[in-house]
This record gives structure tokens, C-alpha cells and sequence, in this order.
């Protein structure tokens, strides 16, 4: 085996299409995959900003389709597609109703199968699919049981296209994100405390503190780069130790 090049890291050239890319972990990410030589696509629903942004409702398959071909005609390829779009609601499962809970299906996984069918014919040999999970994918999660399991199912998409993708050459990995402040958990966080359930989630991580965006942004320059050229159908935790931890809690 050839010794690593410092290069490896690098995203030079390569293009880059990062969904819910306006703020918080996504524009993190779509902003780190540019300062390590990337050409970024982004889009969300509220206004982003990129070499090439679009504002949509990665929902709606229309717009999807218009700005997935905005990226041919700029590139004419997708070497990293980031699936970083979704969003929650807290309620306990009883009161959440069957439109409230085709919402979170549609905004946490539909979503992500839609996109990944578009592109996919874009992406040549050596691409990336990265789609951004949570740690509620691997424990119980109450007050957002429909969420987890949208996550827990994405994790498990990830897996089977791991598989699927590979004699084509495309890895598929995902993050699973914990303990990052984002504007988007702060606002969940407030109608937590508002409507209280018996459980609340661990706030501070065994390393004994939160984390930032760029934190899964970096693990998302990995998975991206030559660096995961032998990584597939794995997650990467980023949570400073809480899905190690369980049920333990730091004194």
C-alpha cells in the first residue's frame, strides 16, 4: 500500500451538493467542504448561500429536480451528496397526529431517498453519500419516537445502498450528530421545556462538553476524501461519547 499524501484530505475540484445548508451543521459542513477546495452546491428553505444556492422544499420533488439540474449543467457530475436536511417536532406519540407524523416521514427519510434517486445517475465512480443521522437513530428517544425512527430507518438505508453502490465504486456512510448546538435544537429545546415529558436528554457528553457544526463538518471532510476510500455502510458518532455512554451519566 502507497503512504498517504497530506493531499488526501483535500476536496480539490470535486463537487459537493449539501442539503439544509443555511445554517447550523449544514452550512458548516457546505462551508468546510469549500475551504478544502470543493465546489458547493447548497440549497434549504430558507436562503442559502453558495458557489451555486437555491432556496426549495427538498420535499418537493419539482424543485428538486430543477436544482439537481442546475448542478449538471454547472458540473456535470456530483462527487459528495450530503443529506443533511430534516427537522422535528417534540410531542409524545399520542399526540401526534397522522398528518404531523407524514411530515416527519416525508422531512427525515422520503426526502433523502428522493435526492439520492436524483443525483445518483451524476455520480461517477469514487462518490460519496453522506447521510446526517442523529443519535436518537440508536436509543430511545421519547417525545420524538416518529423522528428516531426516521433516523433509525435512514441508518439502516445507509447500510443496505452501501451495499448496492459499491461494484459502482460509491461509499455511503452517515453521522450521527449529539450535544451541538444548533439555532434549529435550540428552538426544539425551548417547546421541550414548555411541554415537559418524564425524560430528558443528556445535556453534557462524557468529554464534558458540547460540541460545534464544525465537528461533523470534519467528519464529513473525511468521509468525503480520499482518506475513507476503504470506509462503507459505517456511522460516525459525533457526540462526544453519548452513544457509548448509554444510560451512564457523567458526575
Amino acid at each position: 500500500m502507497a503512504a498517504l499524501s497530506p493531499d488526501a484530505i483535500l476536496l480539490t475540484g470535486r463537487v459537493a451538493v449539501v442539503t439544509g445548508a443555511a445554517r447550523g451543521i449544514g452550512l458548516a459542513i457546505a462551508e468546510t467542504f469549500a475551504a478544502f477546495g470543493a465546489h458547493v452546491a447548497v440549497c434549504d428553505r430558507d436562503k442559502p448561500d453558495a458557489e451555486l444556492a437555491m432556496t426549495l422544499d427538498v420535499r418537493d420533488p419539482v424543485a428538486v429536480e430543477v436544482f439537481a439540474e442546475a448542478v449538471r449543467e454547472r458540473w456535470g457530475r456530483v462527487d459528495v451528496l450530503v443529506n443533511n436536511a430534516g427537522g422535528t417536532f417534540h410531542a409524545a406519540f399520542a399526540d401526534t397526529s397522522p398528518r404531523g407524523e407524514q411530515t416527519l416521514v416525508a422531512e427525515n427519510f422520503t426526502q433523502v431517498t428522493g435526492m439520492i434517486r436524483r443525483v445518483l445517475p451524476m455520480m461517477p465512480p469514487g462518490s460519496s453519500i453522506i447521510n446526517v443521522t442523529s443519535s436518537e437513530a440508536h436509543q430511545a428517544a421519547p417525545g420524538f419516537a416518529v423522528y428516531a425512527a426516521m433516523k433509525a430507518a435512514l441508518e439502516s438505508l445507509t447500510k443496505s445502498l452501501a451495499l448496492e453502490l459499491a461494484p459502482m465504486g460509491i461509499r455511503v456512510n452517515a453521522i450521527a450528530p449529539d450535544a451541538i448546538p444548533t439555532e434549529g435544537e435550540a428552538g426544539v429545546r425551548e417547546r421541550m421545556l414548555a411541554r415537559p415529558l418524564p425524560y430528558e436528554p443528556v445535556r453534557v457528553p462524557p468529554l464534558g462538553h458540547l460540541g460545534a457544526p464544525e465537528d461533523a463538518a470534519a467528519a464529513a471532510v473525511f468521509l468525503a476524501s480520499d482518506l475513507a476510500a476503504f470506509v462503507t455502510g459505517t456511522t460516525v458518532h459525533v457526540d462526544g461519547g453519548i452513544n457509548a455512554a448509554g444510560g451512564w451519566r457523567r458526575t
